[in-house]
Parts: C-alpha cells; structure tokens; sequence
C-alpha cells in the first residue's frame, strides 16, 4: 500500500471513530437521561435507535474498521494475532448483535455478554422485585427473559472455562465488546487528539489501585444481589440499582470513551473488573509471553506495540517469560518482532505443541 493510500485509510478510520464515539455519547445521554421523560412516542423512538445503534451500526463500524486496520498495518507488520484478535471480535459481534437478537427477539441481548462481575443485571432479572424485571417483563415475558437468562448462562462458561484454557487473552482481546474491541479495531488511530503516549510508573501504580478498587464495588454489587437472591433483607434496592447504572456511565462508559479519544486504547482495561478476574484466571492458566523463540536483538519494538505498558525487552534479553496481570494478550507484541522471538502462550497451549514438536 502506498503512503497516499495509507493515510486516506487512516483518515477514514479515524473519522468511523470519531463518529462512533460521538453517537455513543449522544444516543446514550438519550437513552440513559432523557427516556424516562420523554412522551410514550418519543421513548419507543430512543429505545428503537438505541438498540439499532448498538447492534447494527456498532457491528458494521467493527467489519469495516477491522478491515481498515488490517490495509492500515498489513503493509509493514505481521498480523497473525492481529488478525485473530479481529475475527474473534466480528464473530463476536455477529452472534451478540444480529443474529442473537434475532433469534431471541431481545434487541438488548448485549447486556447479558459479559459475565459477573462486570454488571448485576442477569442478578437483577433474575429478581422479580427488581425495578429491571418490572420493566422488562412486559416487554420480554417470561420465556424472553429466561431465554436471556440462558444466554447469560452460556457465555458465562463460555469466557471462564476458554480463559482457563487460553488465557485473558480468550476475553480482552477476542469477545470483549465494550473496550476490548475498540481497542483492537480502532487501534491504528488512537488517540484521536495529541499523540499516542505510554502510561508511565506513577501512572501504573494509580491503575493498580483503581483495578483493585473497581473489582471489589464489582464484588460488592454482586453479593449484594445475591443475598437478596437467597431471601435477606436488603433495603434500598432500586437506589442501590441506580448507584450501579450511574457508575457504568460515568466511570466506565465515559471515562472508557475519554481514553478512547485522549490517552490510549486500552485504558479502560487496566481497571476493567471483569478483566481483573479473567486476569488472574489467566495467572491459573499459565498465561505469559514466551521470549526466547529466537535471539533478541532488543529492538524494543514490543515494549512501543504493547497498549498496557508492560516491559517485554527486559525479560527479552534474558529470555524469560513475561506473566504480567494486566497482559491482555492481544499479541502485539508478538506481531511487533522482527526475529519471531516472541510466543504466546497458556499451559493448555504448551501441551498442544508438544506433540508437533514431536
């Protein structure tokens, strides 16, 4: 691809982002602040554009921009983990927006694709006393929220029992359709203002805390609800339900799209909750950057193409394996290096090579 090309991919990549951010912002303030205000008309209308902005528009913004990125980087990279990194997420989004919202007739199948204890709301379903179940049962009966319920139930195994076979890895940088994705899609043109700068040594040590600290207000709302669940008294329920929504569209949805625009990609990964535990599920799993495929020449190219600032060329250098909690494994850095000295790898992954080393 030549230089023109290249930048007019760019240009069109970073315009589908900058729109895409815009109308999450926008359509979300509607859905979120304004709805429960608005004229019986005017809210099927937020709700209707709301979904086909979540679904279908969100999804052809991840096809295209996913083909964008590969034209954008395809030229001067590897893209071997890039390229499975980005049909996990277009699967991904084909079987939780389009056809999973088909089949079930529920345009909001998105809330239940992430498991505990990244949001309470299958908990709250499951409550009939919530103000959640109230509202949906209208809406999806008894059979549409048990379907969802199902839903919620299989990509609950689905994520844990693939991040213990392969890692964070299985979750951040394949499934994930909150930041995960964009993180990968959108990638060559973050951040859309100023230039693309690493998180530095004080920074890390506030991420660590915030991580530790959003896992465990995760932690809490979950048992929270789970007490309710099994008949204690707990008082406060709909303020308690409204502390959880508000936390989603402030510390996450906001500040997710804001790292999105002005840091870095994967910002909201470093204290993403349910990354966390996936993360030190990966830990059981064995989960580590393998350094010693080839011989280092300490290029450092993986330390400048890994979006959570992790030091991979000092292991390098003595070809020990890098096992990090905040790795996603999105294998940049692997793709990044110019000897293939860099491997992923799980204990699982380990056990299928052995044999064709054979």
């Amino acid at each position: 691809m030549t230089d023109q090309q290249n930048s007019r991919e760019v240009k069109v990549l970073k315009t589908i982002l900058a729109v895409y951010i815009i109308l999450c912002l926008i359509i979300a303030g509607l859905n979120f602040g304004y709805l429960s205000r608005a004229s019986p008309q005017v809210a099927a209308f937020i709700t209707w554009l709301w979904g086909f902005y979540e679904n279908w528009v969100k999804t052809i913004f991840i096809v295209v921009g996913s083909f964008l990125t590969l034209r954008i980087i395809g030229s001067s990279k590897r893209t071997v983990m890039r390229k499975r990194n980005l049909i996990g997420f277009i699967l991904a989004a084909l079987v939780v927006h389009i056809f999973g919202p088909i089949l079930l007739n529920n345009q909001e199948l998105y809330f239940f694709a992430m498991p505990l204890p990244w949001t309470t709301i299958p908990l709250q379903l499951i409550d009939p006393n919530t103000a959640f179940y109230l509202k949906y049962l209208p809406i999806f009966g008894l059979t549409g929220i048990s379907l969802a319920l199902l839903f919620y139930l299989i990509v609950t195994i689905l994520v844990f029992v693939g991040t213990l076979l392969l890692g964070r890895r299985w979750q951040c940088a394949t499934l994930c359709l909150f930041n995960g994705f964009a993180s990968e899609v959108f990638d060559p043109v973050f951040p859309l203002l100023g230039q693309k700068k690493k998180v530095k040594p004080g920074g890390l040590k506030i991420f660590a805390i915030l991580r530790w600290l959003f896992l465990a207000i995760a932690v809490a709302f979950t048992a929270y609800w789970f007490l309710s669940l099994l008949g204690m008294p707990m008082n406060n329920s709909d303020t308690v339900a409204k502390i959880e929504t508000y936390k989603y569209l402030s510390a996450e949805l906001l500040m997710a799209t804001f790292f999105w625009v002005v840091f870095i990609g994967r910002g909201y990964c470093f204290y993403c909750p349910l990354g966390t535990l996936v993360g030190l599920l990966g830990k059981l799993a064995g989960q580590k950057i393998k350094t010693n495929q080839t011989n280092c020449i300490q290029c450092g190219h993986c330390n400048s193409a890994c979006p959570m600032a992790i030091d991979i060329k000092t292991s390098a250098a003595t070809g020990s394996p890098v096992s990090e909690l905040r790795c996603v494994g999105c294998g940049h850095c692997v793709d990044s290096c110019p000897t293939e000295t860099l491997a992923y790898s799980t204990n699982f992954l380990e056990r299928l090579e052995k044999p064709r080393k054979a």
